[in-house]
């Protein structure tokens, strides 16, 4: 058996209206990462190959974790998905503002994943060709004997959930919303399936003094 381990990136640019401007990690995503990597060195954690996203927010998260193993480079599958162009798209064809304050993202994502899979809006790639990438992800970086640890988006990792637990587009969402800034998530490879062993977890910021780092945005 092995063990894959999914990693969201640092909180990004949260004031950020496009793709470029949000690309860059705050200087509390900075100290996330730091923290995390910190907390894996900490507990004798290594990795046989650390992955990351083509992005900037994920390479600087990683180099913000420090050494934990071997560096297998950069993999455009982990990169997110392309969520202002989406949101521009369902503004465009549904009338529905982007969304301006955190509660309101809340009941934005829902509507435009569904719009997404339902192939009414499309932004870079669409709904069936962003599944079908991080299942090729997924196959390619659940090795055998191996620790994995891919630094990425919370897209991706959702996705990546969804596909392990079969959730239809609802639950795609609700399993998206909740991710946390560097949070953890553990997947247990095996021959015959792979298994979710852990979910949306900051074992790095549960001391009450991190609480103000618990971030989803």
């Amino acid at each position: 058996m092995g063990e894959l381990i999914l990693v969201r990136h640092g909180q990004a640019n949260t004031a950020a209206r496009d793709e470029a401007s949000y690309d860059q990690l705050s200087t509390l995503g900075h100290q996330q990462a730091t923290w995390l990597g910190q907390h894996f060195r900490d507990h004798g954690e290594v990795f046989d190959q650390i992955w990351s996203g083509t992005l900037n927010r994920h390479a600087e998260t990683l180099r913000s974790m420090g050494a934990l193993g071997v560096d297998g480079g950069e993999d455009a599958r982990l990169n997110e998905l392309d969520y202002f162009n989406l949101a521009r798209a369902l503004e465009d064809s549904h009338a529905v503002p982007m969304p301006e304050t955190s509660e309101d993202f809340a009941a934005h994502l829902p509507q435009v994943m569904a719009a997404w899979h339902r192939a009414e809006i499309r932004g870079n790639e669409h709904f069936a060709e962003f599944e079908a990438r991080i299942g090729a992800l997924l196959e390619a970086v659940s090795q055998e004997g191996q620790r994995v640890l891919c630094v990425t988006s919370g897209g991706v990792i959702a996705m990546a959930i969804r596909l392990l637990l079969r959730l239809d587009t609802d639950g795609f969402s609700a399993v998206l919303l909740p991710i946390r800034n560097t949070s953890v998530h553990r997947v247990l490879v095996r021959p015959d399936g792979n298994i979710l062993l852990g979910f949306n977890e900051i074992p790095h910021l549960n001391a009450p003094d991190r609480a103000y780092a618990r971030t989803v945005v």
